[in-house]
């Protein structure tokens, strides 16, 4: 039992180790670029959302109004990119 939680740890330290250069990064960067980054994050998981409501939406108005929303993420995404 002990092992197990033993590579839980060493696990999550791993993880972490990967984590805080994107951490360091972001520090690094001006309040204008950090707030453009998360925007851009932002939007790209709005897009996946959308894509994923897109694929099981059935209504024709719900897609319609699915495809609006994916062009104006997408335009979004362009501008901020």
């Amino acid at each position: 039992m002990a092992r197990g939680w033993e590579s839980k740890s060493v696990e999550s330290q791993q993880e972490e180790s990967f984590r805080e250069p994107e951490g360091r990064e972001l520090q690094d960067l001006s309040p204008e670029e950090r707030a453009r980054r998360e925007r851009l994050a932002s939007l790209a998981l709005s897009r996946a959302r959308t894509l994923d409501q897109l694929e099981r939406a059935t209504g024709a108005a719900h897609r319609a109004m699915l495809k609006r929303t994916l062009l104006a993420l997408e335009r979004d995404i362009a501008e901020q990119g």
